[in-house]
């Protein structure tokens, strides 16, 4: 046929098989780039964050897209090693690399811009959101939140409660067309969905998380129902039962906060009548003239206890302590780290109370532990798992009691123990009426973004999930084109949500691991361990793991074992479940 041999002049040499050094010398490349960029994006999100503006926006949007742009590439490359062997400190970073995205921007470049214009925009929305009740009567979200915190108004509380989920109305075709974009993102990594992506970054299946999140909760259910069944009752007594009904989920608005999430500012209404001594934090840094640096400062010095270096001068030269006059800036509580060394901030516009002392000791563990783990390569710069970050402060926060009070004397003596069941009411307001809410705002979006629930049904699934989990009911009936998910920061901002319940678990497990560490030998909520090294340098052991190895490894480092167990919550509330379940023997339970 005369065919043979015409390749002679074409040889090609195949090209050899990718090994194991290629994939560290791709992550070495990969690596350097990225912290080339992400330093400068940092500022740029941090300059839009504390100065929302035309301009601060533009270059926030421009920024993030070509960090996310970079990182999506060099994800999608990171596949290519997908069949390869090698040891498993570089699988592990190549994993990291795969599902670090939360919304990934596909290939396309007009897509990839539109995604990051899309996060900008509902950013912008949520973060320059009023409400006006006349012309000139425009309440901002901290304005009305702070009402909503101490009135007992119901129609005042509805009336706030609507109109901040007003603003999100025009959220809804955004986030929609931003789903649809990140969706093919994600599958170009690999994966199905998003949902699959934010699953699956957990050590262990996609599929079997949602199961282990199951069996946390059920630790945690009973209590949580005690909890409902006695808040709804004194609710009752509060507003009237036609208002509050005895059988159904409590109406939203009443709870104190304006997304029903946590109920410590009814504490007043539902609180044990026996008189009792609970100090008043918020009073005692009045009366002694606390300002925001002198709150900050002495949350400081509670880590310097536990022998953790002090913040750098940097620190306190670049944070936002205030809402700045004169412009629009994120409230939102938030820490930093800009070049994932010691440039660390937080963000907050810090009113003098109790709650935002606590908020404070929380923001300072999400910097330390920065700190702690910043030498490590650039992929393991983060929490063991996303849980991690947010418990650490909360393990923290849990550590000032009254004996912590009293020894940097902010109340003169210790309450005795008789005061312990309002003290543990007070918690479990803030803490256990938050473990569903924090369940289910990712409950609704694992479907929202694995296409189980489409945008006609968007509003109605959340409140369906609301009632399940929370027994919580909207006040009226929603229009059809609402979208009160978009009210609450974490969903226009897709910031994941998982991790603050696997938080509201981890910490009192953390807790009750520290106080051991520290000899400390009385009931585990009047525990501090504040002032003990031992604790610190346990603590700091974990710390510096970062993301190096599964969060199990981390988590059994310090606690002595590989699994997330909720029981320790019931022994930490135990006075205070014997006591509501007096209180509600002849109540009827449930909805």
């Amino acid at each position: 046929m005369g065919l043979t041999g015409c390749n002679d002049t074409q040889t090609t040499t195949p090209t050899p098989p990718l090994t194991a050094s290629d994939a560290k010398a791709f992550l070495e490349d990969v690596q350097a780039d990225i912290y080339k960029m992400q330093v400068p994006a940092a500022h740029a999100q941090w300059s839009y964050a504390t100065d929302i503006n035309v301009d601060t926006a533009a270059v926030s949007a421009y920024m993030n897209e070509q960090l996310s742009t970079k990182v999506a590439g060099y994800a999608k490359e990171a596949a290519k090693f997908n069949g390869v062997e090698m040891d498993a400190d570089t699988r592990r970073k190549l994993d990291l690399l795969m599902s670090g995205l939360t919304m990934p921007p596909p290939s396309d470049a007009k897509k990839a811009e539109r995604l990051a214009q899309i996060s900008s925009e509902l950013d912008g929305m949520y973060g320059s959101g009023t409400y006006c009740r006349t012309e000139g009567d425009c309440k901002s979200l901290v304005e009305m939140s702070a009402e909503m915190a101490t009135s007992r108004d119901p129609e005042l509380m509805l009336e706030y409660w609507k109109g901040w989920r007003d603003v999100s109305v025009a959220m809804k075709p955004l986030y929609t067309e931003q789903v649809a974009i990140a969706n093919e993102g994600a599958k170009e990594l690999g994966f199905s969905n998003v949902s699959e992506l934010w699953r699956g970054q957990y050590d262990m299946p996609a599929d079997d998380f949602p199961k282990e999140l199951d069996r946390l909760w059920g630790q945690v259910e009973p209590f949580y129902q005690s909890l409902h069944c006695h808040v709804r009752a004194k609710l009752g007594e509060q507003y009237g039962t036609d208002v509050v009904p005895q059988d159904k989920p409590i109406p939203a608005h009443l709870l104190g906060n304006m997304w029903a999430q946590t109920w410590g500012n009814i504490y007043d209404l539902v609180k044990p009548e026996q008189e009792m001594s609970v100090p008043d934090v918020t009073g005692a840094l009045r009366s002694q003239g606390y300002d925001e640096i002198k709150m900050v400062k002495q949350a400081e010095s509670f880590f310097s206890s536990l022998g953790f270096e002090e913040l750098p001068d940097t620190f306190w030269e670049r944070s936002m302590f205030q809402k700045p006059e004169g412009r629009d800036a994120q409230c939102h509580a938030s820490a930093w780290n800009l070049d994932d060394k010691d440039d660390l901030r937080i963000k907050m516009c810090i009113q003098i109370t109790g709650e935002e002392f606590n908020v404070i000791h929380h923001e300072l563990g999400h910097n330390y532990y920065q700190r702690a783990y910043n030498q490590l390569p650039l992929l393991y710069r983060g929490s063991a798992n996303d849980g991690f970050h947010e418990a650490i402060g909360d393990t923290i926060a849990l550590s000032i009691t009254p004996k912590y009070l009293k020894e940097i004397g902010l109340i003169d003596e210790i309450p005795d123990a008789s005061n312990d069941i309002g003290m543990l009411m007070q918690v479990a307001l803030d803490k256990i009426a938050f473990i569903p809410f924090g369940l289910m705002v990712d409950q609704w979006r694992w479907k929202v973004l694995a296409g189980e629930v489409t945008p006609e049904n968007y509003n109605k699934v959340w409140w369906e999930l609301r009632e399940k989990y929370q027994g919580v009911m909207a006040p009226v009936e929603r229009p059809a084109d609402a979208f009160d998910p978009g009210a609450k920061y974490h969903v226009p901002a897709n910031v994941p949500y998982t991790r603050y319940f696997l938080a509201h678990i981890l910490q009192f497990q953390f807790h009750k691991a520290l106080c051991d560490i520290a000899g400390d030998e009385g009931p585990l909520n009047r525990c501090s361990i504040y002032g003990s090294k031992e604790a610190g340098t346990a603590l700091n052991n974990m710390l510096e793991m970062g993301m190096s190895q599964p969060w199990q490894n981390a988590l059994e480092t310090l606690t002595g074992t590989p699994q997330m167990d909720a029981s320790t919550i019931q022994a930490y509330f135990q006075p205070l479940k014997d006591w509501l379940d007096e209180q509600n023997k002849d109540r009827q339970c449930g909805w």
